[in-house]
């Protein structure tokens, strides 16, 4: 097997490594990392900010910001429209599930295609057809049409889903590659995965909101149309900003892209299951808690008792930019994923209101940063010209999981109580856990082998 190394001077110096050894495998995913590619070959004078902002753009944020907003509210709101337009649960519980089926299965190939093709083509297109796609679910659920037809209309839904979130990580990742001073790209690069968790967060826990205020106020279909409304306007303008222009397509910029099997190296497969498994823990807490909370009477306030640990995982995301850089990506991966497990085991205890929303604070404290870490290793470890897959890949890793807990967690919960349920996410917690050791103990081998050659 060939394996290039790309020099940060200059990116056509490639050093061919043949070998098949398992250990020079790990070494070279940990060395091709998204920053050595073609932003690194441009001029030194391209490299003139200290910061991100007028870098990219003050406009760039709120507009991101908002563009996020039809990707948080698609599932909650085809559920709602679903259940209230065909007044079955289970119906919706499909629908939702196709939803993330569609993301599973084209979300990375949209990334790929943006990596190819540049962003604003990509985006534009997949936002105009996710707009089409949510308006034709409003009319289809009142229909005559058979559910089969809803189910189809929900698997376009997830399928044209402009996947905003890692479309902004790789923009932001490559105008620092290309607009930072070298000395501060891995100070600015950690403060941006930072904000992107946290607005993620934020988005996640607002989205539901939205979708149930505008179904309580106007119509179950309101939801759903809002979010094409926000898709039309918010993600076109994202397509078009000027920032777009700082991640051109490999096609343009005559980069070749690094062939598809550098998604599979062990370093990005290890930060694609720790993904996996915070989408497992998002799913799995999020039924464990419904049915706490069902149990105690109060189903109706598991979303906002659910939203104390998201916004505490917002706030310490946003923390994490303040950590010393001594207490590195990987020891991170370590410790607040273990925080993540301590808390999840105590909720097989808690009972009283007051201790459940501090356990829940706990467990904010462990997600945030976790996040910013699996975000920050994987832009690390994008192959040459495949930023946006890989954001792309991470963030359907997230989605799947989610779907995925979601519906066997409700299972699990129906048939054999909450506080089987409430196992689910402890394991999920562990297996973020074991993914950063095995990732620590990889990094360990590569950085000793390294020592030694």
């Amino acid at each position: 097997m060939c394996i290039y190394l790309v020099t940060l001077d200059d990116e056509r110096a490639k050093a061919a490594l043949c070998s098949t050894s398992p250990l020079q495998e790990v070494r070279a995913t940990m060395t091709i990392t998204d920053s050595e590619r073609p932003a690194e070959a441009h001029d030194a004078s391209d490299a003139r900010h200290t910061t991100l902002l007028p870098a990219v753009g003050a406009s760039f944020f709120p507009i991101a910001l908002v563009a996020r907003f039809p990707y948080a509210m698609m599932v909650v709101g085809v559920l709602t429209l679903v259940v209230a337009g065909r007044g079955s649960l289970g119906i919706g519980g499909l629908t939702s599930a196709m939803v993330g089926v569609g993301t599973a299965i084209f979300g990375p190939l949209i990334g790929s295609a943006a990596d190819r093709f540049g962003q604003r083509l990509v985006v534009m297109l997949a936002g105009l057809a996710s707009s089409l796609a949510l308006l034709t679910m409003s009319w289809v659920v009142y229909s005559p049409l058979p559910d089969a037809a809803v189910l189809a209309a929900a698997f376009v839904i997830g399928a044209t889903t402009p996947q905003v979130p890692p479309m902004s990580r790789s923009r932001l990742v490559g105008i620092i590659a290309r607009r930072i001073v070298p000395e501060r790209r891995t100070a600015v690069t950690t403060s941006t995965m930072a904000y992107e968790s946290a607005v993620d967060e934020l988005t996640f826990v607002f989205g539901p909101m939205i979708v149930g205020l505008l179904a309580a106020t106007m119509s179950p279909a309101a939801p759903v149309i809002g979010a094409a409304v926000l898709t039309l306007i918010f993600v076109t303008a994202f397509a078009l900003h000027s920032s777009v222009h700082e991640v051109p397509s490999n096609r343009s910029a005559g980069v070749v892209a690094a062939p598809a099997r550098e998604l599979l190296r062990p370093g990005l497969v290890v930060v694609l299951v720790g993904v996996l498994g915070i989408g497992l823990f998002f799913g799995s807490l999020l039924t464990a808690l419904t049915s706490a909370m069902s149990d105690a009477g109060h189903a109706e306030s598991a979303g906002l008792v659910y939203g104390v640990m998201g916004i505490g995982s917002a706030a310490f995301a946003l923390g994490s930019a303040l950590f010393p850089a001594g207490f590195t990506l990987h020891a991170r991966w370590i410790v607040f994923p273990l925080i993540m497990v301590v808390g999840t085991a105590a909720l097989l205890v808690v009972e009283a209101m007051p201790l459940l929303l501090v356990v829940l604070l706990v467990l904010g404290i462990g997600l945030g940063p976790t996040l910013v870490v699996v975000y920050s290793i994987a832009s690390d470890r994008s192959p040459r010209g495949r930023g946006a897959t890989v954001m792309t890949m991470a963030t359907t890793g997230i989605v799947v999981g989610q779907s995925a807990a979601s519906a066997i967690n409700g299972h699990i919960a129906e048939t054999a109580g909450t506080q089987a349920a409430l196992l689910a996410p402890l394991a999920a917690a562990s297996l973020i856990t074991v993914a950063g050791l095995v990732n620590r103990a990889m990094v360990a081998r590569a950085s000793s082998a390294g020592a030694e050659g």
